[in-house]
């Protein structure tokens, strides 16, 4: 029988919205807030397209790091130590950037905001999803990626709305305000979030033990990679392809972006409704079917129809994918909660970092950006290939653990 809750009804939403805060913080305002201001920032002479450039791809490198860190750091004691500790460099390293125009300094604070963002990325859900599965809540843990989506749009306005009255490192003041004071409240949580009960059982040695790689976790390995490479194309290259496609002075060329990032907002409660109805499994394989439909729009559909298409069903799918993959991976291997979350997320940004590369080594070859959708398009279809190999999650996986309570 699926344990419930002893908590009062209030606190049962504190860890949701501590984790979906700290996804703000870190991923919305650390790692996406560079989108909308990039463009700014190169026209106000704080930086070229190149330095723009390899900035963000020391980003990507630090969040790889971090996600294999994570790896390492999986323990509920280092957790409840790290977690809080990665959550306030990252806002500090975002109010760095606003006092600094050294570009060497500048990249170290990307490299540094990169990497406590893969370890928040990690750490933060995964002890979460733990806390709510021993409160037979499990199924509510996909609400937490919310976070991510309000927090691209957050960081979209705090980039737009005051843009006329700011300048250079100025830019990222706005982000700062919000990040600090988010940071703050997230980290205070989750520090006091899991706390072992006094004379409770250790997990055994066996159980911690078990290899993360089995028969049962490859499909689900396999499948996460090809998401990672499926999804990064679209949402990074998207405007690209719209301008390609589209009449110069076209609203979807600036507004593609948009309509992405609202389209987030919904895919945490969608998909997290539909996995619990069709069980994860079912539900990833969906989520993958449409995201691939979604990436290879702009190829089935030139023009107009396609660019919509895609900022549609990408942004309403690959958070999906994300979560469901978590909660499935954890299902399957039930005492490797945490760990096997860092190792997918190492995963899932190795596969980021090669989809820029292969289309910057496309377009070198003369091929166009909106011919790199095929290379997206492929690695959803590998990924519901190797869903479809995954078993069906255990009936008693979402109990969670004994040996910890919530404080």
């Amino acid at each position: 029988m699926t344990p419930q809750s002893n908590a009062p009804p209030g606190r049962l939403w504190l860890p949701l919205l501590a984790a979906a805060l700290a996804l703000v913080v870190v991923h919305g305002i650390g790692r996406f807030a560079y989108t909308p201001l990039l463009p700014m920032l190169v026209a106000d002479g704080f930086m070229g397209l190149d330095a723009g450039a390899a900035f963000a791809t020391w980003n990507y490198v630090g969040y790889l790091l971090g996600a294999m860190l994570a790896i390492r750091l999986h323990e509920p004691a280092q957790i409840r130590r790290i977690l809080p500790a990665a959550l306030l460099i990252n806002a500090a390293c975002t109010v760095a950037q606003g006092f600094t125009d050294h570009p060497t300094l500048f990249l170290l604070l990307r490299l540094i905001s990169g990497i406590s963002n893969g370890v928040v990325f990690v750490q933060a859900p995964a002890l979460v999803l733990e806390w709510l599965a021993r409160h037979g809540l499990a199924a509510l843990s996909g609400l937490m990626y919310f976070g991510v989506g309000s927090g691209l749009l957050l960081s979209n306005a705090l980039a737009n709305l005051p843009a006329a009255w700011l300048h250079g490192a100025e830019r990222w003041w706005p982000m700062a305000l919000a990040a600090v004071p988010l940071a703050w409240w997230s980290a205070r949580q989750l520090a006091h979030l899991d706390r072992p009960q006094a004379g409770a059982p250790a997990l055994p040695a066996a159980s911690r033990a078990t290899p993360l790689l089995d028969r049962a976790s490859l499909p689900v390995f396999m499948a996460y990679a090809g998401a990672g490479l499926g999804y990064i194309l679209p949402t990074t290259f998207l405007p690209v392809v719209a301008h390609e496609q589209l009449p110069a002075g076209h609203w979807l060329q600036s507004g593609a972006w948009l309509i992405l990032a609202l389209s987030t907002l919904a895919a945490a409660w969608l998909w997290n409704r539909l996995g619990s109805r069709m069980g994860d499994r079912n539900a990833l394989i969906l989520n993958y079917v449409v995201q691939g439909i979604g990436v290879a729009g702009p190829l089935l559909w030139p023009g107009v129809p396609g660019v919509l298409a895609c900022a549609l069903l990408v942004g309403s799918t690959f958070l999906g994918s994300v979560l469901l993959t978590q909660r499935l991976a954890r299902a399957l291997h039930p005492h490797q909660g945490p760990r096997i979350s860092a190792a997918l997320i190492t995963l899932y940004g190795l596969a980021q970092l090669t989809g820029p590369w292969m289309a910057r080594m496309w377009l070198e070859r003369g091929g166009s950006m909106s011919d790199t959708y095929w290379l997206g398009a492929g690695a959803l279809v590998w990924a519901t290939l190797w869903t479809l190999r995954t078993q069906q999650a255990p009936a008693h996986a979402g109990m969670g653990l004994k040996a910890v309570r919530a404080d």
